[in-house]
């Protein structure tokens, strides 16, 4: 995975929260379901992919 520098995470940290008017629990809960969400989908994805397609390589839910 690619580094990300500091100032791109402020600057999409402050973006969220302006989309959300400085409304830091709405902030989180968005968040929070896009996470859901995206496990959802690489659960479905997961599971439609041959071991052959991957070489092996298979998705984590969890980040290491």
């Amino acid at each position: 995975m690619l580094p990300v520098a500091k100032e791109d995470v402020d600057f999409e940290v402050q973006a969220a929260l302006a989309w959300h008017d400085d409304d830091v629990n709405a902030t989180i809960a968005t968040l929070l379901e896009d996470i859901r969400h995206l496990r959802q989908q690489l659960s479905l994805a997961k599971s439609a992919m041959s071991r052959g397609i991957t070489r092996g390589w298979a998705p984590q839910f969890e980040r290491k």
